[in-house]
């Protein structure tokens, strides 16, 4: 099941939307205050806090977050808890929602300081700090009396910290901080997670990312544009009547548990090997015979029934000795110790008659491969297309052939490869993820799949999928490799390149997943994760309803 990620513009013109309707201001800032007062509550109760008896902070900025903290100060004063707000606002301004429940905050007798009475506010040592001091639409750099205020909240010590709508100082977009940020328990957001807070490495800032429905009515989700989305994994999804759901980040204990047993399915699918999907792998050169070989074992492994791999003769030496089910074919007659223009022909009339072709694992950055690269692009009437690993490298040196790509094709660079086809360096494709996926989508009418910590994809005429997890069982040498495979099983199935591409990194993720139970410092090596996915293809099949589609 996907859930929408709305970049934080996405997120305003919902909220404007549903005030648009009819829905008040005030009344949005109210439901935010109490899921916002339900997630406290549910996180103080992890650590043995009782509010009636707690001592609460809030930090409130200028702009409508800031008003849900001081609708909070009233929900808090109720349940018994001691609440005094710090804001950043001038106290005498009393405008919009915001304002207004300032005032009402007030009236009701709630301390509230302005920033410069920092140490007054602090005189009580809060047992809880709220931080509603930046919202969404903060990005750039911190300015200093904001970045002095993010230090001082993280240096309080607080026993719980609760970011509201995202934590101080990190960009909603990114998840970078700019260039610190308040470093949260938990943080609630309202309607969906932002892009910001769905990528793993801002897990470090975020905390748990609690998500609470807050009234925006669905007729106004359904007209505005998305940009992101994400899927939850099986057992994690939003329920019926409001209730929230969690993103959480890594391989937590809740997350591992979902996938702590293995699938006892039927047999299902196909019985004949020639339905069950026909994978050619046509990659490596004399330094690399492994990577091929992977792929072709991952595409064994994810119910392909016929896999034949295609490459210089030192390749085949190790595919005939290592995996007695794979075909092999030689290249031509002639011995071949690299690859050459004139293979592509050869190559292209032998994967007319398979489902899938993966092209790339190991091929070497010869000139020869480039060219054949080039060759065989050129070639109609190819089947659907994993590109992968030097090939890669092929099209960054020929960007003209990007306009070959065709939208049943997937291509499925890591960071390095990203940086050649962009011409930027590779630091600069991780400092903005998200940036560097919409440019690769613009190189070419394909489905991307932008590989690392929190995989991204690009699927043309649809939102991207931001993978949330990191999953250190899959740092390692030849996953790229079986990734390959089993998007190249998906694609010989007759899944579409965006129900192959989403599918395999979310099979490819559950099977580093699994792996931590046997492996959980690392260890593990590409062909355990290529022989975790018959359990997770099990378990994906038994919770078909939570399998991404489209």
């Amino acid at each position: 099941m996907f859930v929408p990620v709305p970049t934080p513009e996405e997120m305003a013109l919902r909220d404007a939307g549903a005030v648009a309707s009819g829905i008040a201001e005030e009344t949005l800032m109210e439901s935010a205050a109490r899921a916002a007062m339900d997630c406290l509550r549910a996180q103080a109760g992890k650590r043995g806090l009782c509010l009636a008896s707690s001592r609460v902070l809030l930090v409130a900025g200028r702009g409508n977050n800031g008003g849900d903290a001081f609708c909070m100060a009233r929900h808090l004063l109720d349940a018994g808890a001691k609440p005094v707000v710090l804001s950043t606002r001038d106290l005498c301004n009393t405008q919009g929602a915001a304002g207004h429940w300032l005032c009402v905050a007030q009236r009701l007798g709630i301390p509230v300081y302005s920033a410069a009475d920092w140490e007054s506010a602090l005189s009580f040592r809060p047992d809880i700090l709220v931080d509603a001091l930046l919202g969404t639409g903060f990005h750039g750099a911190l300015r200093e009396k904001e970045a002095v205020l993010v230090e001082r909240m993280n240096a309080l010590g607080c026993r719980l910290v609760l970011a509201v709508d995202v934590p101080s100082g990190l960009d909603a977009r990114t998840g970078r901080p700019c260039p610190d940020a308040v470093r949260a328990h938990a943080t609630v957001t309202f309607h969906a997670a932002k892009p910001g807070l769905v990528v793993p490495w801002a897990e470090t800032f975020t905390g748990e990312v609690d998500v609470r429905p807050i009234g925006i009515p669905r007729a106004v989700d359904a007209e505005k544009a998305l940009s992101f989305r994400t899927w939850l994994i099986p057992g994690q999804r939003e329920q019926d009547g409001g209730a929230p759901y969690t993103l959480e980040h890594g391989i937590s204990p809740r997350m591992a548990g979902l996938l702590a047993h293995a699938a006892d399915a039927s047999p299902r699918g196909p019985a004949h090997k020639g339905d069950a999907g026909r994978v050619m792998i046509a990659g490596g050169c004399a330094a690399y015979t492994g990577a091929p070989c992977l792929a072709a074992w991952a595409a064994l492994r994810s119910g392909a029934g016929l896999v034949t791999v295609t490459g210089p003769d030192p390749v085949l030496d190790i595919a005939r000795s290592t995996m007695p089910a794979v075909v092999t074919r030689p290249l031509s007659s002639a011995p071949a110790h690299d690859w050459m223009a004139e293979h592509a022909a050869a190559l292209a009339g032998a994967a007319k008659t398979c489902g899938a072709l993966v092209f790339g694992p190991g091929l070497g950055r010869s000139e020869g491969a480039a060219a054949c690269m080039e060759a065989l692009l050129g070639i109609p009437g190819l089947p659907p297309m994993v590109i992968d690993a030097d090939a890669l490298f092929a099209l960054a040196v020929r960007p003209e052939l990007l306009s070959l790509l065709r939208p049943c094709d997937v291509l499925t660079p890591h960071p390095g490869e990203a940086a050649a086809l962009l011409g930027i360096s590779a630091r600069e494709v991780q400092e903005n993820r998200l940036a560097a996926l919409e440019a690769l989508a613009g190189r070419g009418r394909a489905v991307w799949v932008l590989k690392g910590e929190g995989t991204l994809i690009a699927v043309p005429g649809e939102p991207s999928v931001i993978s949330p997890w990191q999953v250190p069982q899959l740092a390692v040498a030849g996953s790229g490799d079986v990734l390959a495979g089993l998007t190249g099983a998906l694609l010989a199935r007759s899944c579409p390149a965006s129900l192959a591409a989403t599918l395999g990194v979310w099979l490819h993720a559950f099977a580093g997943m699994r792996l931590s139970y046997e492996f959980p410092m690392r260890g593990n090596g590409p062909h355990d994760i290529a022989n975790t996915l018959p359990a997770v293809l099990g378990l994906a099949g038994e919770t078909g309803e939570s399998c991404p589609s489209f």
